[in-house]
């Protein structure tokens, strides 16, 4: 998922955008920054790097093995004395 301490990083970076007038207010600002971050990247459903390579790689040897028992089938229809 995302790192939190990008989320904070953000956060900061966002209260700190605040006219200066908000000063007293942007601890507050940063914690419901936070707080509407987290959540909208929640509904997301994300998934890290490493299950987004482990499936990759999954997908990518299933389509391997499908493509060598396509070729086997395909050898087998052009052998007439396999054919029932």
């Amino acid at each position: 998922m995302i790192d939190p301490k990008m989320l904070d990083d953000l956060a900061r970076r966002l209260s700190e955008s605040m006219p200066e007038g908000l000063a007293a207010a942007r601890r507050d600002l940063e914690q419901n920054f936070k707080a509407v971050l987290q959540s909208g990247l929640a509904r997301l459903d994300l998934v890290t790097r490493q299950e987004f390579d482990v499936q990759a790689g999954v997908l990518r040897r299933t389509r391997e093995r499908l493509a060598e028992l396509e070729s086997r089938l395909a050898a087998i229809e052009q052998d007439p004395s396999r054919r029932a």
